[in-house]
């Protein structure tokens, strides 16, 4: 029997992209699911495909930004479920523009999506996945260990994901809690190096899938397995491309160095 058949679990961001892939490794693998997105008509898409491959799913609309809508969540997911086993905290947002040419409040709205939003939805649903010593998964980035230019408030919003995880794994895993961070390379969409075309005043390279580094695009589907099988093994830290391990050791032990490295990477 399968590790997940019947566990209950919610992905947020789970309409499109790795979200969906995420929830779609799940239904196969026979759990309950539920998604939730902000936007009401991608969101019963996919769960009508979802569910119509025999899937368990349910769609609940909510923009996890906000507080209301965060605790909305969270008694749907107690009244549907009544447990809780894995949460993924997928929904999140990337940019590009220059470091000076990214203001506060370009800061504060990636901070919002992709940092302050993970702690809301791990706040309020923590109890219930503590209770079933359930899976707690932060999606983050290859930019959560290393920050390449003209990436804008990206980076610094993923290494706070980072810190913030691992705070979770310390303080929480000790009271059952498996917490994994997941820090992929650029994912495949169908709209890769088109979803940056309105930025100005960055280097043409740069709009491309991971910021124009040497990487293979990581499709979503291959990916989803992978944190599925971490989840089973209760691994810390899930990085693809693997061999991406050693710039961040490089960069630990010299920022001088892990720069030339980071900057040989993107071809520069």
């Amino acid at each position: 029997m399968s590790y997940w058949r019947d566990k209950a679990c919610v992905v947020t961001g789970g309409s499109a992209g790795l979200g969906y892939s995420i929830a779609h490794a799940l239904v196969r693998e026979g759990a309950r699911v539920m998604i939730t997105a902000r936007g009401q008509e991608q969101l019963d898409k996919a769960a009508a495909e979802l569910g119509g491959a025999g899937g368990q799913v349910a769609a609940v609309p909510a923009d996890v930004c906000w507080q209301e809508d965060v605790e909305r969540l969270a008694a749907t997911v107690s009244e549907q479920f009544g447990r809780l086993d894995f949460l993924c905290n997928c929904a999140g947002r990337s940019a590009r523009s220059a470091i000076l040419d990214t203001s506060p409040e370009d800061f504060q709205q990636l901070l919002d999506v992709n940092l302050l939003a993970t702690v809301r939805v791990t706040r309020a649903l923590a109890p219930l996945l503590m209770e079933s010593r359930g899976h707690l998964v932060n999606i983050g980035s290859l930019a959560s260990k290393v920050a390449p230019p003209f990436m804008g408030a990206y980076p610094a919003s993923k290494f706070a994901v980072a810190a913030y995880t691992q705070q979770l794994r310390l303080e929480l895993g000790e009271r059952g809690l498996h917490v994994l961070l997941v820090c992929p390379g650029p994912i495949a969409r169908e709209d890769s190096g088109q979803r940056y075309a309105a930025s100005k005043d960055v280097p043409a390279e740069t709009l491309k899938p991971g910021a124009g580094a040497r990487l293979k695009l990581i499709q979503p589907d291959d990916l989803a397995v992978k944190i599925l099988k971490a989840c089973e093994g209760r691994e810390a830290e899930l990085v693809v491309p693997g061999k991406a391990k050693w710039l961040f050791a490089l960069a630990q032990l010299s920022a001088r160095f892990g720069d030339w490295y980071l900057r040989r990477s993107l071809g520069k």
